[in-house]
């Protein structure tokens, strides 16, 4: 099947608009002149809306895992501790760049089971630099308590490092309100760039903790401040993705963030009742803190189905979906919401998932899914 043919209903790479891909079509430009300088401005003065943050804000060319490495390796030394909590794919992630800057003390949850505070609050009463959290944990559709966590190292000292990967751009992150002394998000999630960017906010309290004797070499926040004071990145920025991301950040603008997040939040919204209406089960545990993810949506794979096969089949149909990941490979299965996916786009997914839970024997009739997405999405 072409690939022009296909629908990306995953947690990221997301649908990018064509005037975005026609963006990165432009003839290239001096990455240390005036025009270069004044798109870094505008995708900075953009980003710092979407973050709703008033701290230093820098874009580094790498992906998300590229601004979670360097949020810890400015500040993490070798005795340094870090509570890292997990409870999923990402937030394992988290834990193992961790490992390789300080002495980590793991949190860790059943993957898409919801975080207990008491434990959060027990471990960072013991001492500790930094806190590290997934805010929306993709790999388990599943959005942690960021607020709380924020008041939690705020109250005991400590940096809150929280990955907004999949939830910055798509949801309401309030990261100064939040207390979130490093924020990241990636190009290709919620904004709806092209991969290969990632963008970290850094709070005055953050850089002041920045003093070990070495800091990564690409990765040194401290220098990318210094150039972005500048309107500059310190080494050579990967200019087509800027030009996509700046017209990418358009997009949000012109939408408005407020309407953006009310969009996906209905989507991930209208998901669940489709699957409340076929009788499949939302995978993530909740508790009184935590809530679904509304960017992304994980459900279990019904009984004697294997997650894979769903995606597989999906496929078939030119539609790309997620399986699980890892130790949640054939358990789960997701679809994602996030970007500039529309009511159609999740329309035209229910209807065919409803086929393919029929042929697979979990449902007998189709209808009933498409008919609760429906009413959820005409909300809009």
């Amino acid at each position: 099947m072409d690939l022009e043919d296909t629908l990306l209903m995953m947690p990221g790479p997301v649908p990018v608009a064509p005037k975005v891909l026609r963006a990165m079509s432009k003839p290239m430009i001096n990455h240390r002149g005036k025009e270069f300088s004044a798109m870094f401005d505008d995708c900075t003065a953009m980003l710092k809306e979407i973050f709703q943050t008033q701290n230093d804000l820098m874009i580094v060319s790498g992906s998300g895992t590229a601004s979670m490495e360097a949020a810890l390796g400015c500040t993490i030394d070798k005795d340094d501790k870090v509570v890292a909590i997990e409870n999923g794919k990402f937030g394992e992630r988290f834990k193992d760049i961790a490992t390789r800057y300080g002495q980590v003390v793991p949190l860790e949850f059943e993957w898409g089971q919801s975080v207990d505070l008491e434990l959060v609050e027990e471990k960072l009463s013991e001492g500790a630099k930094a806190v590290t959290m997934v805010h929306n944990e993709t790999s388990a559709g599943i959005r942690n308590p960021a607020e709380e966590v924020g008041k939690l190292a705020k109250k005991y000292d400590a940096l809150f490092i929280m990955d907004g990967v999949t939830s910055i751009g798509g949801d309401d992150v309030k990261v100064d309100e939040w207390g979130v002394d490093i924020a990241v998000v990636g190009s290709q999630k919620c904004v709806a760039a092209p991969p290969g960017l990632s963008m970290i906010s850094v709070s005055e309290r953050a850089f002041d903790a920045m003093t070990k004797e070495n800091l990564p070499y690409y990765l040194d926040l401290k220098a990318y401040k210094k150039s972005a004071d500048k309107s500059q990145t310190p080494y050579t920025p990967a200019v087509p993705l800027f030009f996509g991301l700046q017209e990418a950040l358009k997009i949000v603008m012109e939408e408005g963030m407020e309407a953006r997040a009310k969009r996906q939040a209905t989507g991930a919204a209208a998901i669940r009742a489709a699957m409340d209406a076929m009788g499949v089960e939302m995978f993530p545990q909740l508790n009184e803190v935590s809530g679904y993810s509304n960017t992304v949506s994980a459900m279990k794979a019904p009984e004697g189905v294997s997650g894979n096969d769903i995606k597989s089949a999906m496929m078939e149909k030119g539609i790309i979906i997620a399986g699980g990941q890892n130790r949640l490979s054939g358990q789960i299965f997701r679809i994602g919401s996030m970007g500039n996916v529309a009511p159609k786009d999740i329309m035209l997914t229910i209807q065919e998932l409803e086929l393919v839970l029929k042929k697979l024997g979990v449902v007998n009739e189709i209808g009933a899914g498409t008919e609760a997405a429906a009413g959820v999405l005409d909300t809009l």
